[in-house]
């Protein structure tokens, strides 16, 4: 049935609502089909077309060939044209130049083709002329509600349903298994395809969305969130355009199917306004904390990508704040591997309970480690029974397994079965051996339910990436409500440090008792008000950094000091020169940064940093996305690399965390509220044990001043 537009008579929220059917019923036609047309179908193995075809020989739903002047190729019926097929497909290959893939879209559209996928390039890629081919296609699927994934894509793969739309040769061979794949280079989709193959998981569906002019990664993640052959899912990503709707789908995806990411590009976006504050969120930096924000989890490598989509496909832990880990292992020198990577992670290997480990000495011979790691030596016949007694301590959330290959005096599965059904917790095991041992080993514990890994440094990502994903959901689960703000009165600027306080303090932030003086006489008097000492600021318009330009001058304590203040801001070259800000000195603290930017992609970013005029040089800086919950900022300070000086470190006073969570979130806040808001900055905010102070603020107004 071909696909129209909306009557005049529906109402609009009624159109849109019954198009909007018709793309979500249309993206399941294109990923799970039952009948497949391939268009540039051709005999001549060197073109796309004859490989497209070749790779959907198994396909088992109706296959055929849409050519203007043949009848049948390599077997397969032919027709001219989309209106002379029997009936709809539910999807189109498009294996020709890109000039005549609009029409043919068109025409597949009005035949109620349910989606395309286009090999060619030639698009948005290429320039001008490309792009406008990409806009008609984009055109087309937005009107008719068609699918179309690509163009410029290696394809996707679901082995399950037998459809392998690709012309990569061999990628036909990719086993089933339970890993979806979303990526947004054609390659990197193959890749991951390839990997997860020979790891032995196979993948649920894989698909490249290349130029994504119609379906990305959210209509991906919607789609494998539903389906019921997909456990886990690995995205690769590249650059993120939608950010900030892409995060409210992770948020909605991930307490559902895991979700494991590679996020390319390592390199800041460029200036951003005229803070500190978008120097310390470099664009991977915002992509990373969105995504861990929104319950997924981060790796560096394709390989660890696999990996970890992998056990978390057959694994996976409740939500917890910190979980606690036990490792036994057979031989001690992995043993230290695994364990230093676990520890440098941040997971918790608690020395085992006094039962316990009265349970474990009684099976082990003398001189063996056994309070956490427990070092077995060479396996024995008690080795279930050690494996047993660590899943059932209290304090252990996960047990790890470690054990070079041994048939002869250690089976795998027989050795994990009794802690696996008498605990219900995790167990991951790891090894090396020769090929067939290990294969063996794998297909076993696969029948338990039981991941296994290939060396010491997988089995601790495995243990890694499994804490980061119930932390990562506990996180989630305390997220803020993300509730609309109420209409506020829009701001105009531009903002001194004066302004900027003001309106802090109307969002609950604390600053120091201060005084603006316009003119020398003013802040003399001023000055005779204020306890002493104070500092003395230049508040002129058009001076950001006011320390760069000798602007701030500290411990002012009496006249003498105060005019020599006033005199040496007076010569700074300004166009407001003598306008001051007096303001009392402001307790000890240790000093951080608390600032936002509204990022063109993911919305509103607040960044919490140590260092106050040092923040750039340290470097030691979290980002978050708005809104904030208490939970969201205590992740944030725990995951700074200097946390103990908010601790009492050497001295110091130990900071008070909710005052700075109370900062964080009103900072979230402030940028909700005033979409007019750039860049807001407190620098330094300065915090000791009774509360956070602003000691300097400043607030941009629509982009750069």
């Amino acid at each position: 049935m071909s696909q129209t537009r909306p009557t005049a008579l529906r109402t609009e929220p009624a159109a849109a609502s019954a198009l909007e059917d018709t793309r979500r019923a249309n993206l399941a036609r294109l990923f799970k089909p039952r009948s497949i047309a391939v268009v540039g179908a051709s005999a001549d193995p060197a073109k796309a077309g004859s490989q497209a075809l070749k790779t959907l020989s198994r396909f088992p739903g109706k296959l055929v060939c849409v050519h203007p002047r043949e009848t049948e190729i390599q077997g397969r019926p032919c027709y001219p044209s989309f209106a002379d097929l029997p009936e709809p497909v539910d999807l189109a290959v498009l294996a020709i130049p890109a000039r005549h893939c609009v029409r043919a879209a068109a025409e597949a559209a009005e035949r109620g083709v349910g989606g395309v996928f286009i090999v060619s390039g030639g698009f948005g890629e290429t320039g001008a002329e490309g792009a406008g081919l990409q806009d008609a296609l984009g055109e087309i699927c937005a009107r008719t509600g068609m699918r179309l994934l690509g163009p410029n894509t290696s394809g996707f793969v679901n082995p399950a349903a037998g459809c392998i739309a690709s012309f990569v040769p061999g990628v036909d061979t990719i086993g089933t298994g339970s890993v979806a794949v979303v990526a947004q280079s054609g390659g990197v989709n193959l890749s991951l395809g390839y990997l997860l193959d020979r790891l032995g998981e196979g993948v649920s569906i894989a698909a490249g969305l290349g130029n994504a002019v119609d379906v990305g990664t959210r209509d991906m993640l919607d789609l494998l969130a539903e389906d019921a052959n997909t456990r886990a899912i690995a995205l690769h990503l590249e650059g993120v355009t939608d950010g900030r709707a892409l995060f409210e789908t992770l948020k909605h995806v991930t307490p559902k199917k895991p979700v494991v990411a590679v996020v390319a590009g390592r390199a800041d976006i460029g200036e951003f306004a005229v803070s500190h504050t978008g120097n310390l969120m470099g664009s991977r930096e915002r992509t990373v904390a969105a995504l861990t924000q929104a319950g997924a989890i981060v790796v560096d490598t394709l390989d660890e990508l696999a990996q970890a989509a992998a056990v978390l496909s057959r694994r996976r832990m409740p939500p917890k704040a910190a979980n606690a880990m036990a490792l036994i292992t057979g031989q001690a020198g992995p043993g230290l591997l695994i364990t230093d990577a676990l520890k440098a992670a941040g997971i918790a290997l608690p020395e085992l309970g006094p039962t316990t480990m009265e349970t474990i000495e009684a099976l082990l011979p003398p001189m063996t480690f056994i309070k956490n790691p427990v070092d077995t030596g060479r396996p024995g016949p008690g080795f279930p029974d050690v494996v047993r007694a660590a899943a059932e301590d209290e304090a252990i959330d996960a047990v790890l397994v470690f054990g070079i290959s041994e048939p002869s005096v250690l089976d795998p599965a027989a050795a994990l079965r009794p802690a696996d059904e008498a605990t219900g917790k995790p167990i991951l095991f790891g090894t090396l051996g020769p090929a067939p041992d290990l294969q063996k080993a794998r297909d076993d514990l696969a029948a338990l339910g039981t991941p296994t890994v290939i060396g010491p440094d997988r089995l601790a990502l495995a243990g890694t990436v499994l804490d980061a994903d119930a932390r990562h959901q506990w996180r989630l689960s305390h997220a803020a409500e993300n509730a609309p703000s109420p209409a506020r009165e829009k701001l105009t600027g531009p903002f001194d440090e004066n302004a900027a306080k003001q309106l802090m303090r109307s969002y609950g932030i604390a600053a120091p008792r201060s005084v603006l003086g316009e003119t020398r006489e003013a802040a003399l008097a001023a000055f005779a008000e204020l306890r002493k000492p104070v500092v003395v600021k230049i508040a002129a318009e058009d001076v950001a950094h006011k320390t760069e330009v000798g602007g701030v001058i500290l411990n002012v304590r009496d006249d003498d000091a105060f005019t020599a203040a006033l005199d040496k801001i007076a010569a700074i070259p300004t166009k407001t020169p003598n306008r001051v800000l007096i303001e009392e000195m402001a307790p000890d603290g240790v000093e951080l940064i608390v600032g936002g930017v509204r990022d063109p992609s993911w919305g509103p970013c607040v960044v919490i940093g140590l260092g106050g005029v040092q923040a750039e040089a340290l470097s030691d800086s979290v980002v978050g996305l708005a809104p904030l919950s208490e939970t969201d900022v205590a992740v944030m300070l725990d995951a700074l690399r200097g946390k103990k000086l908010l601790d009492g470190f050497r001295g110091l006073p130990r900071c008070d965390r909710s005052a700075i969570a109370g900062v964080a979130i009103a900072v979230g806040q402030l940028l909700l509220d005033h979409p007019e808001i750039a860049e807001v900055e407190i620098n330094p905010l300065r915090v000791n044990e009774t509360g956070a102070v602003a000691l300097d603020a400043l607030v941009v107004l629509g982009g750069k001043p």
